[in-house]
């Protein structure tokens, strides 16, 4: 397995964690439940400047999920194949993105998603910097 698909594995797991642990106050036991969605990486790529990695993805969150706010190394880039959901970016309005919207999320803004009534999923980019979580728990 090449580094790459390693780093956005462990990534993955990094956020599924923080996620846990950002819906649990910080605790996590054996107990709690999976997270509202799931992530899979459909490929990964160097970035030519040897600094950050290209992580392609697709997310399933499930209905009426919250995703925390959290934050990413990087520019997330994603578009809505199917269902809708409230996006919360820092420094703009709240708004409502469904099938068929595209958007973006700026390096290191928080952000985070109050998902509607059915599942929502979402094909994502992401341009991160390497051997660093791909997401990480933000303030509130």
């Amino acid at each position: 397995m090449n580094r790459a698909r390693q780093s956005g594995r462990r990534a993955f797991l990094c956020f599924c964690c923080a996620g846990l642990a950002a819906a649990a106050g910080g605790a996590l036991a054996a107990s709690d439940p999976a997270p509202p969605f799931r992530r899979t990486i459909l490929g990964t790529q160097d970035y030519p400047d040897g600094k950050h990695v290209v992580i392609q993805a697709s997310v399933e969150i499930d209905p009426e999920a919250v995703i925390p706010r959290h934050t990413h190394p990087g520019i997330e880039a994603a578009f809505i194949v199917e269902g809708g959901a409230e996006l919360s970016v820092a420094g703009q309005p709240v708004r409502q993105v469904k099938a068929g919207d595209a958007f973006e999320i700026p390096v290191g803004a928080a952000h985070g998603l109050r998902n509607g009534k059915q599942t929502t999923k979402v094909l994502v980019t992401y341009v991160v910097e390497k051997d660093k979580p791909l997401a990480s728990p933000a303030p509130s």
